[in-house]
């Protein structure tokens, strides 16, 4: 009688490492979503200013394979999982005494403020890629993109609460209001991942198909190995123009909600809570109804991808229209079905991810989880860098804020669009597998 298969991570394992995804997300959110808020509205800073900050800590995320490296060569990745969780908490917290600095003395606050985006971009790679990581290498194959899913999902679900919790504490604004959420963000955060990674990898299973007979080759060796295999390389690219389309509101649309809708900073807090809260719920859709939750990856995922993409220009578009009816448009709403396409999309691409993380033939997870970190990236750093500078450029040149909006949400839409042709033209020169699932998980996108 066969010997039976190593279970690997439990749930209850798994759920721990959604913890971690959890509080990353709660800490991220302050950071990119309530300070850029701040930044814009309270402040009357350009909204460049706090998308050069957001932009430069994806930028410091350019690290991540080299996180991931560190982490394959290591005996454990969990210390590196609750040092990154550490630094991030660091770096959120300078970044809130920064953000009213720069009213009083643009100059000082600024320094700081870099030096706190250079922590939260460290920590997020180094703690991240750390953790999806573990996650491939130590779950089993037939749960991989339901553990991807499921982590994920607790990632969104930490924004929501966070985001929910943060607005309400923070009304009615103030500095000393702002250190004191920011410090309990933080303290809680950090006890949680350490609380979640105790003792995790005790008795960790390496699966066979993620272990490599050789050591781990060197970083040039990796990167290589990684961009000359068709379904990894496509995979990056098309992982890049979606993500530049996904992250092209994110530091517009609180701005957006004040300036054309008159929103304060706890209902346009909450309202970016209701667009987490619909790419949670379309998350959990994609999960339970497609792929994701079927102990395998077929070629439905390139239908959810495609299908996410297209509801996600769907809800952009209303948006365009709701930057010129302005106050009695159905906004929450508008947001929350942006959200749903956007979880959609998501969670189809992330079960794609982990199923290609340990398929490469020498490389480990934590390289190749970090490039497509690293691709992902770039791609949020441009992407809120395009929204927030050519808002800028467009109320300077149309002298009307909600032409501005409207102009950036419809090219924001029509990247959509143009991601959900990219992930059909590179599938489409491929017949549907019908081998082994890890055989599958490489021809979604060869």
């Amino acid at each position: 009688m066969a010997a039976a298969q190593p279970k690997g991570l439990s749930w209850f394992g798994i759920i721990r490492i959604g913890m971690v995804q959890a509080s990353i997300g709660a800490l991220v959110m302050l950071s990119t979503t309530v300070l850029n808020r701040l930044m814009v509205v309270e402040y009357a800073l350009a909204a460049a200013i706090p998308a050069g900050f957001v932009a430069w800590h994806y930028a410091v995320q350019l690290t991540r394979p080299l996180w991931g490296q560190v982490s394959d060569k290591g005996r454990k990745r969990t210390p590196w999982v609750l040092a990154g969780l550490a630094v991030l908490a660091g770096g959120v917290l300078i970044a809130s005494q920064a953000t009213p600095m720069m009213a009083d003395g643009f100059g000082a606050g600024f320094a700081l403020a870099v030096i706190a985006y250079t922590l939260i971009g460290i920590g997020v790679g180094m703690g991240g890629t750390s953790a999806l990581a573990l996650l491939a290498s130590g779950v089993a194959p037939q749960r991989r993109a339901a553990a991807a899913a499921t982590t994920w999902i607790m990632m969104v679900a930490g924004i929501v609460a966070s985001a929910i919790t943060v607005g309400a504490l923070l009304d009615p604004y103030s500095p000393e209001r702002l250190m004191e959420v920011a410090s309990g963000l933080a303290l809680v955060t950090v006890a949680v991942t350490a609380l979640a990674v105790f003792r995790l990898e005790q008795g960790h299973v390496v699966f066979e198909e993620t272990r490599k007979d050789e050591p781990a080759p060197d970083f040039r060796a990796a990167i290589a190995e990684i961009w000359n295999e068709a379904a990894a390389r496509r995979f990056t690219i098309f992982i890049f123009v979606s993500m530049i389309a996904f992250s092209m509101q994110d530091l517009i649309l609180e701005p957006f909600a004040g300036l054309v809708f008159g929103m304060t900073p706890r209902e346009s807090t909450q309202l970016g809570g209701q667009h987490q809260g619909g790419i949670l719920l379309g998350m959990i859709v994609a999960g339970v109804g497609g792929s994701a939750f079927k102990g395998k990856l077929t070629s439905d995922l390139r239908l959810w991808i495609v299908a996410g993409c297209l509801a996600s220009a769907a809800g952009l578009a209303g948006l365009a229209l709701a930057a010129i009816a302005g106050p009695g448009w159905p906004l929450g709403i508008n947001v929350f079905v942006l959200g749903l396409g956007n979880g959609v999309f998501a969670v189809a691409s992330i079960g794609a991810m982990m199923g290609l993380a340990g398929a490469g033939e020498k490389t480990r997870e934590g390289v190749r989880m970090g490039v497509w970190g690293a691709s992902q990236a770039i791609a949020f750093g441009l992407g809120g860098m395009f929204g927030a500078m050519g808002v800028d450029i467009a109320r300077r040149v149309q002298a009307h804020d909600g032409s501005a909006f409207q102009l950036i949400f419809a090219i924001e839409a029509a990247l959509f669009v143009l991601a959900a042709i990219l992930a059909v033209r590179a599938a489409g020169s491929q017949a549907m597998p019908t081998r082994a699932s890890q055989a599958q998980d490489r021809e979604i996108f060869a």
